[in-house]
């Protein structure tokens, strides 16, 4: 059954179409974005095993196109723009309504902006297929919102015009999230379209804000933990990437984030250096002396404590890192980086996943624009981040954080105000990869990829997962379908073709083998 399952999918490739514009990435090689030669699509299903016709085949290729087209930015916060954002989540309700899902579209209200203006949530859509008692429940997580995308920012095309070039899909929100969506989409499709029941129950939680923080969003998991969520057996998430550009990964752990603002103020107005220079204390320098003293050329963090919380590596942990396919060199290359802080595979790694990372980011109110202005900032703030690993806890590195940068504020006898506060503080998450939809997965990757999946961790923070991990209680999984190379929040993001069908081929496989596991 499977077969034909998967053969049914395949149709979707033979009925996509979209403008080439190949002449505009022959540049891609010294312009920064892809340059990856596809692997191998496994033999072609339809000429094995000819794919059972529907109407909807070409449609899932065409809603792709129509999704990109939408301008669904969450991140500023103008009118015009969240007008679209409802328009995506209107798009995407009817979509389900199709397949016959009874789709709850959540009002949660205002989004109140620190100019004092307010602006409306897009809601967030409850959906559910099937509910029977026999049969597990998988609920399926997706963002339909995007990062903002101008063409003369480096887009080699219309970021909003779904464009194809040598099998790869170019458009925001392509792979972030918008393909992953409609690849799960596409395969409950399958299954509707065969006139075969459903696996599994599903359900679906899809929001338009999530790269604006996810606004809303924890409390309406809240609210809903006993109704809504409350047959849920797995949650499932498709929002990041493979490690590499042509194995499938899954991923079981993500970073936490912690983010300050240190402010140095001497007064609300700059000075002129040439008034004042030399009879101050300076806060750009306080500032610059205060960032300086965070972390060492090697990366390691220099707080006091801040590595005594971090969970110590074991020898099964370490065997994983070993096993992972990554090509340090190719990595490196696609990552147009000259030298990486340590040399081999494991190292990068354990330093990527498993062990904390301090970034600084930026500072506001130093002058920045082109030209010679000699001014000395009355007030400025430093921002960095500290991205954290289990066991460590947000307010233990809030409090080691404010102690060091007081006690090295301190030994500078500066007149100036210094503050510091933490902005965000994002606890990281890890699943149990002996959970039954984890070995459900392995399988469904065998199945159609033909190989083992890498057993991976994220570093960015991912906080829907720890959040459905800590209010519903519930085995979590992160199942990507995009490739590494595929630019999410960048220029020119794309989704490989082969990457969208064969992961649509593998949410059908995976909820067969879910199925299996439940019995």
């Amino acid at each position: 059954m499977l077969v034909i399952f998967l053969a049914s999918l395949s149709c979707v490739a033979r009925c996509v179409h979209f403008p080439h514009v190949k002449q505009l990435y022959s540049s891609l090689d010294t312009k920064g974005a892809s340059t990856v030669q596809l692997p191998p699509d496994p033999p072609a299903w339809h000429e094995r095993h000819p794919p059972t016709p529907t109407a909807d085949c070409g449609c899932q290729s065409q809603i792709l196109k129509e999704w990109v087209a939408v301008e669904s930015d969450s991140v500023q916060p103008v009118p015009h723009l969240r007008q679209e954002l409802f328009r995506m989540m209107a798009l995407a309700a009817d979509k389900l309504r199709c397949l016959g899902a009874s789709v709850d579209s959540v009002d949660t209200g205002f989004q109140q902006l620190p100019n004092g203006q307010t602006l409306p949530i897009p809601p967030i859509i409850l959906a559910e297929l099937g509910n029977d008692p026999k049969k597990p429940t998988v609920c399926f997580y997706g963002h339909l919102d995007v990062q903002p995308a101008r063409q003369e920012d480096g887009w080699l095309t219309d970021p909003y015009t779904l464009t194809e070039v040598d099998g790869k899909l170019y458009g925001r929100g392509a792979t972030d999230n918008k393909g992953p969506v409609l690849a799960w989409i596409n395969a409950v499709s399958t299954f509707r379209a065969l006139e075969e029941d459903l696996p599994v129950n599903i359900k679906f939680i899809i929001e338009g804000m999530e790269e604006a923080g996810s606004v809303a969003l924890e409390e309406l998991v809240r609210k809903e933990k006993d109704r809504f969520f409350s047959s849920v057996d797995y949650v499932v998430i498709s929002d990041n990437l493979w490690i590499n550009q042509g194995k499938p990964a899954l991923t079981y752990g993500t970073r936490g984030n912690s983010y300050f603002r240190v402010e140095v103020k001497c007064r609300d107005q700059d000075f002129h250096s040439g008034t004042f220079g030399g009879i101050l204390h300076e806060p750009m320098a306080d500032l610059v002396a205060l960032l300086g003293s965070l972390v060492d050329s090697s990366g390691h963090i220099l707080i006091p404590g801040i590595y005594d919380q971090v969970a110590p590596l074991t020898e099964e942990e370490r065997k994983m890192y070993k096993a992972i396919d990554l090509d340090l060199e190719e990595y490196r290359h696609s990552s147009h980086v000259k030298k990486f802080l340590f040399d081999t595979k494991e190292e990068i790694l354990m330093h990527l996943w498993r062990y904390p990372s301090l970034s600084i980011h930026g500072i506001e109110g130093a002058f920045d624009e082109p030209g010679a202005k000699t001014v000395i900032p009355g007030r400025v703030i430093g921002k960095f981040s500290i991205r954290l690993v289990p066991h460590m806890n947000t307010s233990v590195v809030e409090k080691q954080v404010k102690q060091h940068l007081e006690h090295i504020f301190s030994k500078r006898n500066s007149s100036n105000q210094m503050t510091v506060s933490m902005t965000l503080g994002l606890q990281p998450w890890m699943a149990n990869i002996k959970d039954n939809q984890y070995l459900a997965a392995k399988r469904a990757i065998k199945t159609v990829f033909g190989t083992e999946p890498d057993m991976t961790r994220d570093g960015s923070t991912i906080p829907i997962a720890r959040i459905f991990q800590d209010i519903i209680q519930k085995s979590v999984m992160m199942l990507p379908l995009g490739a590494v190379d595929d630019g999410e929040h960048s220029q020119n993001e794309k989704i490989n073709r082969w990457n969208y069908i064969e992961g649509s081929k593998l949410f059908a496989a995976f909820f067969l083998e879910m199925a299996k596991l439940h019995l």
